[in-house]
This record gives C-alpha cells, sequence and structure tokens, in this order.
C-alpha cells in the first residue's frame, strides 16, 4: 500500500481524473439511456416482470464483474497462429496489465464503448426479438450496474469519498494493486463473490486495513 501511496503522490491525479472522466462520459451516456428506454417501454407493457429482470441483471452483473476481472483481465493470452488466439491477445491482454502498471493513468481506468460494444451490440439486437421485460430488461440492469461499477472504480482511484462504503471499497481495491494483493480481492463493487471464491482478503489484513484511523477526514481528492 505504502508504495501505491508514493507513486500516487508524484502524478497530476487531476489532469488523469478529468482524462479518464471523459473516456467515460460517452458509454455512461448511451447504456444508460439504452437502460432508461427499456425501464420506460417495460414498466408500460409488464412493470413487475420487467423489474424483476432488471434486478436479476443487477445482481448478475457483480458476478460477472469478479469473473471478467479475475479469469479474463487478470488471464493471459499469448498470441497464436489462430484467428481465436491471435482475437483474445489483441482484445484483452492490454486491457488490465497496463492499468496495474499505471494505476493513476486515465487512459487505463475505465473501459469504453469500443471496448464492450462488439459483446453488448450483437446482444441487444437479440433482445429486441424478444419481449422487452425479458433480455432486454436483464441487459439494462446488467448494462445500468456496469457504468455504476465504472464509476466506483473510478472514484476508488481519483477521489475520498464520504461514507463507509467508499473507504472500504477504496481500501479493498488499493489493496488489490499491491504486491501481496494481486491475486486475490477481485471485486470492484464488493467483495461478496472473493468469499464465495476464496479470494478474499486474509482476516488480519482486513482487521488493519479497515480499521478506522483516528482523526480520518475525508474531502474530494480531484
Amino acid at each position: 500500500m505504502a508504495s501505491v501511496d508514493v507513486v500516487s503522490s508524484v502524478i497530476d491525479r487531476v489532469a488523469e481524473s478529468r482524462k479518464a472522466r471523459h473516456r467515460l462520459y460517452p458509454v455512461t451516456v448511451l447504456y444508460s439511456l439504452f437502460a432508461t428506454a427499456v425501464l420506460v417501454a417495460g414498466l408500460r407493457r409488464a412493470p413487475l416482470p420487467t423489474l424483476a429482470s432488471f434486478a436479476i441483471g443487477v445482481a448478475v452483473w457483480t458476478a460477472i464483474e469478479y469473473w471478467v476481472h479475475r479469469y479474463i483481465l487478470h488471464g493471459r493470452f499469448p498470441d497464436g497462429p489462430g484467428f481465436f488466439q491471435h482475437f483474445l491477445h489483441r482484445y484483452f491482454d492490454h486491457l488490465h496489465w497496463e492499468h496495474h502498471k499505471r494505476p493513476w493513468d486515465g487512459n487505463h481506468i475505465n473501459g469504453t464503448i469500443s471496448d464492450t460494444l462488439p459483446f453488448v451490440g450483437p446482444l441487444v439486437l437479440l433482445s429486441l426479438l424478444l419481449p422487452v421485460w425479458s433480455l432486454s430488461g436483464l441487459l439494462a440492469g446488467i448494462l445500468q450496474a456496469y457504468i455504476v461499477e465504472e464509476w466506483v472504480h473510478h472514484s476508488v482511484h481519483f477521489y475520498e469519498l464520504r461514507g463507509h462504503y467508499f473507504r472500504y471499497i477504496k481500501r479493498h481495491h488499493l489493496y488489490h494493486h499491491s504486491p501481496k494483493g494481486m491475486t486475490m480481492a477481485y471485486g470492484l463493487t464488493n467483495g461478496f463473490w472473493d468469499i464465495v471464491y476464496e479470494t478474499r482478503i486474509p482476516g488480519d489484513v482486513r482487521a488493519q486495513l479497515y480499521a478506522k484511523k483516528p482523526g480520518a477526514t475525508t474531502r474530494p481528492a480531484a
């Protein structure tokens, strides 16, 4: 944790935060508009099924964020002669390792439309063939939860926000960025799936990590 703090202190975090936000705005607007449109249409036709699908989508996203972070972003995809091997290497290998090398580089904090649309687009098109409360409602929940996760991740790196949750998730995630935490604490908005898959931060470390610091105050960092 100390090495992470030292590195962050010599970086223009205000400028990097601004850069990261500008990359995050377009995907936030696009997917939030989709989620809003689905909710409006679904609540008019089938309110309860739509709300249920949306809620399930939010819950599903908490698992997706863990799986993607652990098995894809922290995975290794060596280049190879086959199309599939080359695609995985070119598409995934650069995404997250650069973030760990430079945690406050605004170009590597959040995903963009180009990172996600190749996967989201076909599912959205498929959802148009089904009742709005079904796959569309599920996708709306997943995508809106994804946007929330991206902003939580952004805040962890650039802000000191008030509240128990933000203090907890900041310490949780920055420990993941430390040399000892690279193979644990994969949850980006919560630690539930780390408990399920036994990648939780050890108890003695958690006791020190989450201990309230006497006289600590919180203020925006950027």
